[in-house]
């Protein structure tokens, strides 16, 4: 599923809620990615580097 938003950040709140709303609803299919959603931030250090990677990928993307 694609996720747009003017920040880094409104794409991740957007893909964390899809996540928690597919997950509420039993849907087996993300947990995979439910589950890798929550290590991040159980993991502080190893989650901020996945943050910072995805925020440096994010503004690289082409606007438009």
């Amino acid at each position: 599923m694609a996720f747009q938003g003017s920040s880094a950040d409104e794409v991740i709140k957007a893909q964390d809620k899809h996540l928690k709303e597919m997950g509420a609803s039993g849907d087996e299919s993300h947990a995979p990615a439910l589950k890798d959603m929550q290590g991040r931030w159980k993991r502080p250090i190893s989650g901020m580097a996945w943050y910072k990677s995805t925020k440096k990928a994010f503004a690289a993307l082409p606007e438009g």
